[in-house]
């Protein structure tokens, strides 16, 4: 059985390296963790992951046309965001997963379990 692949995009290099952790500990393949936008979008063209947890601003802007387009191709993504809270995500993406910063890693994975029917 194939082992779902998540992308991570963070423009914080630590919270980043720390969500790659997290989310491999619990038995998934990572992409990422990806800085800016650019970098995410050419990591999700060349491979379709199977859920996206973006921070909603990263280095080169706002994340919100990456989700789209991954929301567009039934690609679950979670929200990861220390500057917008989740009622103000939720208002632009109804039904989808927001998590404010800090979170902890088992808040983390149930969201990611969740999203992926796991």
């Amino acid at each position: 059985m194939r082992q779902p692949t998540i992308l991570v995009a963070e423009d914080e290099s630590m919270i980043g390296w720390d969500l790659r952790n997290t989310v491999e500990e619990a038995g998934y393949a990572v992409e990422g963790p990806f800085v800016d936008i650019s970098s995410a979008m050419l990591s999700y063209q060349k491979h379709k992951p199977d859920l996206a947890i973006l921070d909603v601003q990263l280095s080169d802007g706002n994340v919100f046309p990456l989700a789209e387009k991954l929301m567009a191709e039934n690609i679950p993504v979670i929200f990861h965001s220390g500057n917008y809270q989740p009622d103000e995500v939720h208002k632009r993406f109804p039904g989808s997963t927001s998590l404010a910063k800090p979170c902890p890693p088992a808040a983390i994975i149930d969201s990611v379990h969740q999203a992926l029917g796991d």
